[in-house]
C-alpha cells in the first residue's frame, strides 16, 4: 500500500521526535466524516509526540489541516495519536 501526500507529510514531521522512528506507523481510514490518520508509535515515544500540555499534537494537527486540499468537496482531516492508555 503506497503513502498519501498527507501521511507522508505526518512522517517528515513526526519522525524526528522519536527515539524509536522504526517503530512509527500510520494509518489512514477514509470510511467516515473525516480523513482519519491514526499515528501510533512506542509506548516511550508517545509523550514526544503530544508534547507538554499537547502543544506538540497541536501544532502537527494545524499543519496537518493546513495540508490538506481545498477544494468544496473535501472532508477535513483528523490526526489522533494512539496514546496506549486503554
Amino acid at each position: 500500500m503506497t503513502e498519501t501526500n498527507i501521511e507522508t507529510l505526518i512522517r517528515s514531521l513526526v519522525t524526528p521526535l522519536l527515539k524509536h522512528p522504526e517503530s512509527l506507523t500510520i494509518t489512514g481510514d477514509d470510511s467516515g466524516k473525516y480523513h482519519e490518520y491514526i499515528i501510533d508509535a512506542r509506548k516511550d515515544d508517545v509523550g514526544r509526540l503530544i508534547g507538554r500540555q499537547g502543544h506538540v499534537a497541536a501544532a502537527l494537527r494545524t499543519v496537518v489541516e493546513g495540508a490538506r486540499s481545498r477544494r468544496s468537496n473535501s472532508k477535513k482531516v483528523r490526526l489522533l495519536i494512539n496514546d496506549h492508555r486503554h
